[in-house]
């Protein structure tokens, strides 16, 4: 996911779609392991979907402390 489409989510919407990129994630590696994983570069756009979510989370945090 685009990380301009992630800054319009509210930081619950953030937390949601953390937990489904997580979940997914889970899923390819166990496709993966078993040899039935169809395109091995989900795993790596699921990754960085995880971490950019991880980062507005964190900028958010930081926003709110000051």
């Amino acid at each position: 996911m685009k990380i301009s489409k992630l800054r319009d989510l509210s930081v619950t919407e953030l937390e949601e779609q953390l937990r489904t990129s997580k979940t997914e994630l889970f899923n390819l590696r166990f496709q993966q392991a078993t040899n039935q994983l169809d395109n091995p570069m989900r795993i790596v756009e699921v990754k960085k979907t995880i971490a950019r979510i991880n980062t507005l989370l964190k900028e958010d945090a930081l926003k709110a402390a000051k």
